[in-house]
């Protein structure tokens, strides 16, 4: 019941999501255009996922990984809903096409809020099922995330609805509007599952 109100509410949060969630560093989200990413260092910070496990971002989750990941907070009631509702789509889409190994992440921008048994809750709205990590941690690694993946601001009302579609093997990254359809974010990964394999070695070098 929960999950068909939420995705109903997607086309109403698209037509007044201008009011907030919108930084200026945000990609242009009118086209919902994929942005490729200069080569960006992940860090190897440790979080904690909805189980309350501890997990290293990078090597546990990233490395040698095809991943999407959004950008959500619990007390949040506009667009991290239609986000939710969107990975849950695609997690479903995903499973269809075979591809249970991509791995989906979504990350709180809200860390001091958010612990793991609210993150649990919150992804079991959506049906979130395994290989969909639900991320918090202290606000200090939370935002050193943030920063190197530039996704920060400083107030979590403005954080943009973005998702980012990344191949942890080839270090090659987009960037997007997270409120495009769910199959073209299966594009995404499929595109980008395809990118040929070079060297990690300067990156793993800088993570030490």
């Amino acid at each position: 019941m929960v999950f068909c109100l939420v995705v109903g509410q997607l086309l109403t949060v698209q037509a007044h999501e201008k009011h907030r969630h919108q930084p200026s560093s945000s990609p242009p989200r009118e086209t919902g255009k994929a942005v490729v990413l200069d080569r960006i260092t992940i860090p190897d910070v440790r979080l904690v996922n909805q189980d309350g496990e501890p997990v290293h971002f990078y090597r546990d989750l990233v490395k040698d990984k095809v991943v999407a990941i959004n950008f959500v907070y619990t007390t949040c009631s506009t667009i991290c809903l239609p986000l939710g509702a969107n990975f849950s789509k695609l997690q479903q889409l995903l499973h269809d096409r075979e591809q249970q190994d991509v791995r989906l992440i979504s990350v709180s921008v809200d860390p001091v809020t958010d612990t793991p048994q609210r993150l649990r809750a919150w992804g079991e709205k959506f049906r979130a099922g395994p290989g969909w990590s639900l991320l918090t941690g202290t606000k200090q690694k939370v935002d050193t995330l943030l920063k190197a993946l530039k996704v920060f601001t400083p107030d979590i009302q403005d954080h943009a609805p973005i998702v980012m579609v990344g191949n942890g093997a080839t270090e090659t990254w987009t960037r997007v509007n997270g409120l495009v359809s769910p199959a073209t974010l299966a594009e995404m990964i499929t595109n980008i599952d395809r990118v040929p394999t070079h060297s990690s070695a300067p990156q793993e070098a800088q993570r030490q």
